[in-house]
């Protein structure tokens, strides 16, 4: 039996413990060999800990251990009976915002911690917008270090109220977001439950991570599929062979549905689905498959193959938000390369917008430059039409890569549209 996946980020602010949230779930799973066990054990010795500090766990660069603090995004994969993870654990500080984006970019639900000594602090909010600017589905508050703080319900009540009027302003809906009172320290509600919390009657963070529907907003979508490869055999059974590999972006796709290839406008009807594994009748977002045609048709790399009755807009004028990953500053007139999907195209910068204040969680007047952590609005103009939906409305064809043509070096990340909507 196949067990689903789930892929999840964590963030929070620095000491908020969650690398040793990460080490715990990793731990109690027995997702950990034994002689990293072993390895964590003497560096605590060492250190003059009488128990394991887990977060040595996931602190895994030499400098980081010496330093004590976690700077990379970090993917880590572990599995229980029920479901398989792949967690990416994003820095807590204020500069590392950009890692934070990449963490989160593709997760399904984020984990955001907060110390219970301290609540709602800066960096919570500004790890909250930038979890709603992406669109990260479901988000679970973990109010960590609880026995810090005698496991008093009321602070859990006051933190979780404060953060509740936060996540409703960036866009969460009530039901998207989960408090569970954690410490990772000692193991409270991780994966067992705790005695010393009665008042708590939720789901712990392991059970809420495998029980969590896994299906996004891409699921119900349009049918969208990025053109990877063009498949022609050349053997004597297949002379006859063409199909289009992919992987589904959102929606769904099936033998006899009608499509348009894009950018060049062409419609046809599915003929058939294939896999390694034999036909499909059907196959939904996240599944890699290869899809063939009843039309020969032109199509190459870096075209998509969309549903004919609800297609993305093709437009060379792209009103987006930019996360500026680079420590090269950009300014308007920049000439970039714009990759969408498998398609890479030319692209001119154009005026810069609004800026979005992580601070304050507001958007303030235009920048004259973009400089490494910002997030903005800007416009753009690309050489060749592309085929995009808004981000809001489908992640993957809704974002892109802006690349430095001389170099090949990634400066940013790209929204279409502006998904994140403040409330006033």
């Amino acid at each position: 039996m196949t067990r689903d996946l789930l892929r999840f980020a964590t963030a929070g602010s620095v000491d908020d413990g969650k690398s040793t949230l990460v080490g715990r779930l990793l731990y109690d799973t027995k997702s950990v060999l034994a002689d990293q066990i072993e390895a964590v054990q003497r560096a605590s010795v060492d250190k003059g800990l009488a128990t394991p500090d887990l977060s040595l766990l996931v602190d895994g660069l030499r400098a980081e251990r010496e330093q004590g603090i976690t700077i990379d995004v970090a993917y880590r994969y572990f599995g229980t009976p029920t479901r398989e993870f792949v967690l990416a654990d994003t820095p807590g500080h204020v500069q590392y915002t950009r890692n934070t984006v990449t963490g989160a970019s593709t997760a399904e639900l984020a984990v955001l911690l907060v110390d219970a000594r301290h609540g709602v602090v800066e960096q919570t909010r500004r790890h909250a917008a930038v979890l709603a600017l992406l669109r990260v589905p479901r988000l679970v508050l973990a109010i960590n270090k609880i026995d810090l703080v005698d496991y008093d319900e009321a602070v859990l009540a006051a933190i979780a109220k404060d953060f509740a009027g936060l996540a409703r302003s960036l866009g969460f809906a009530d039901e998207a977001v989960v408090t569970i009172p954690v410490s990772a320290l000692v193991g409270d509600n991780v994966v067992e439950r705790s005695a010393r919390t009665p008042w708590y009657d939720g789901p712990t963070l392991l059970g809420h991570l495998e029980s969590v529907p896994v299906a996004g907003p891409e699921v119900a979508a349009p049918f969208r599929m990025p053109v990877q490869y063009v498949i022609r055999p050349r053997t004597e059974e297949l002379h006859d062979y063409r199909g289009y590999a992919g992987q589904v972006a959102a929606g769904t796709v099936r033998p006899g549905d009608e499509v348009v290839v894009l950018p060049g406008g062409a419609r046809t009807t599915v003929e058939r689905v294939d896999t390694a594994d034999g036909p499909l009748a059907a196959a939904g977002a996240g599944r890699s498959v290869t899809v063939l045609l009843t039309d020969d048709i032109d199509i190459a790399r870096g075209d998509v193959l969309a549903s004919a009755t609800a297609p993305p807009r093709l437009t060379d004028e792209l009103d987006a938000t930019l996360c500026w990953l680079s420590d090269k500053p950009l300014r308007p007139g920049a000439r970039l390369l714009l990759k969408h999907g498998a398609r890479t195209t030319q692209v001119i910068v154009g005026a810069l917008g609004e800026r979005l204040d992580t601070d304050t969680v507001s958007y303030v007047d235009a920048p004259e430059q973009l400089g490494i952590n910002d997030i903005a609005r800007v416009s753009l103009r690309t050489a060749d039409p592309l085929p995009v939906d808004d981000y809001a409305d489908i992640r993957a064809t809704g974002s892109f890569l802006l690349i430095d043509p001389p170099t090949g070096n990634t400066l940013a990340a790209g929204l279409v549209g502006s998904p994140l909507r403040l409330a006033t």
